[in-house]
């Protein structure tokens, strides 16, 4: 697998990167679909226009520790796997670098059988994403510029 992948692998039923261009959001939510998966989800996080306190964001900054952001989303999805073995294809992407409000920040997409463990395994795909990768946002607003307002300690995938 190349682990920095931004287009769609050749083989296999798993997708991770981390990618400075446009995640292809719509390119994923076709690459998922399986003929013995009925459910399909896919959630997609956008830059926002504010956070709070803050109101005019118009810029977001995303680095990455890349080594170790890459290790955390396959520890993620392979959990997702063990938790959910029925899943098809599962994809996990996250952009790097300067996006402007509205620009798709984050990708957690699932295939499965049926819509309660499609769910269920991109809920779990985003949060852990969310809470174990090492991966920081800077803002920009109106009156100033500074990493997130609330800084999250990185930790391993919940057993």
């Amino acid at each position: 697998m190349d682990r920095f992948r931004a287009s769609a692998p050749a083989a296999g039923d798993d997708w991770i990167a981390l990618s400075s261009e446009d995640l292809p959001v719509a390119e994923v939510a076709a690459w998922v679909v399986r003929p013995h998966c009925g459910a399909v989800v896919t959630f997609t996080g956008t830059a926002r226009d504010h956070s709070r306190g803050r109101e005019g964001v118009h810029r977001l900054d995303y680095e990455a520790y890349e080594e170790h952001a890459v290790v955390r989303m396959e520890a993620v999805l392979n959990d997702l796997r063990v938790r959910w073995p029925v899943v098809g294809r599962v994809a996990l992407l996250h952009r790097t670098g300067v996006l402007a409000v509205s620009d798709a920040a984050v990708v957690v997409a699932v295939s499965a059988p049926h819509r309660g463990e499609a769910f269920a395994a991109a809920r779990f795909g985003i949060d852990e994403v969310k809470r174990s990768v090492p991966i920081w946002k800077r803002e920009a607003w109106a009156d100033g510029e500074s990493w997130g307002v609330d800084p999250q300690a990185r930790t391993e995938v919940r057993p």
